[in-house]
């Protein structure tokens, strides 16, 4: 498999859907990894099975109509499996397996049969000490733009996914790129006040267009240098309630087609003000993990 990913909105040919089949009983307040999932369990709200796959079968059918390739986890009983993103992600054509929560270690497992394809070569494991998962990982061209949290309570937090040895090893990694780091507001127990990873409030989309979540970075500068990046009058910002909701983390097929969670009325509307054609999906309850569309799908391979 020729690996080749090289931006968030290029033309999709192959990527790895997660899967919420044989997800097991709800966790327990001790086993969620995040302030969302714990709303929901305790007020008896957490989503289920039967819903969560026909959310992701619907994502599947928007994808095989757009002639991507879709490759599934092999399912393990009992086990979530959904966020995708998390495990590994594809920078050019090298193919790199986060450092994420010990307790998620066989979800790697699960996608050995596309691992399997890929030149041994091209795959890469950061240092043990090297912590990232790739909802916090945006490739942008000569860019990779990283979320990230470096302050010194960094082991306290269960939302902090990517530390500052991570964004070092993709330094090195990635010799040619410019790697800018963006440290993320963080908490265990308020999901609004919770940034998880980097595209729960940023994510390019279409040419040349963001969408942003200012009160998600901790550092306004960082905020500031992004908007910049992409020029004032083509951010879109969204408000903190549409980042619990997760508008940020919609999914690019192309430049000029998103699959977006039905919803999202505000921001549907202003990408098809774009020129972006919205597949629109149910994808609520997947929503209460605290993870939506980008979350649980790999690119493996765009134009």
């Amino acid at each position: 498999m020729n690996l080749h990913i090289t931006n968030e909105t290029s033309k999709l040919k192959a990527v790895v859907l997660g899967t919420a089949e044989s997800i097991g009983p709800i966790p327990t307040l001790e086993e969620a990894y995040d302030p969302k999932s714990k709303e929901h369990i305790k007020g008896g709200t957490y989503p289920k099975e039967e819903d969560m796959v026909r959310e992701m079968e619907a994502v599947a059918a928007v994808l095989e109509k757009y002639n991507v390739k879709v490759y599934r986890p092999k399912i393990i009983k009992d086990y979530n499996q959904i966020f995708t993103r998390d495990i590994a992600f594809v920078i050019d054509d090298k193919f790199i397996i986060s450092n994420i929560l010990p307790d998620r270690d066989q979800e790697i497992e699960a996608i050995k049969h596309v691992i399997d394809q890929i030149d041994s070569s091209k795959i890469i494991r950061l240092p043990e000490e090297a912590h990232i998962e790739g909802g916090d990982v945006m490739p942008m061209g000569d860019h990779i733009f990283v979320g990230t949290y470096k302050g010194r309570d960094y082991k306290d937090f269960i939302t902090a996914r990517t530390n500052r040895q991570a964004v070092e090893a993709l330094e090195q990694a990635f010799p040619d790129k410019k790697v800018v780091s963006f440290s993320l507001k963080k908490s265990n127990t308020v999901a609004k006040d919770n940034a998880l990873h980097l595209d729960c409030c940023f994510q390019p989309v279409g040419k040349g267009k963001a969408i942003l979540y200012k009160e998600g970075f901790l550092i306004e500068e960082e905020y500031n240098w992004l908007v910049e990046f992409f020029g004032k009058e083509n951010v879109y910002e969204i408000t903190r309630d549409e980042m619990y909701q997760m508008n940020s983390n919609i999914f690019s097929i192309s430049e000029d087609v998103v699959i977006s969670e039905k919803g999202f009325t505000r921001l549907n509307a202003w990408l098809r003000e774009q020129g972006i054609t919205v597949e629109e999906v149910p994808y609520a309850e997947i929503s209460k993990q605290e993870g939506l569309l980008r979350c649980s799908t790999l690119p493996l391979i765009r134009d």
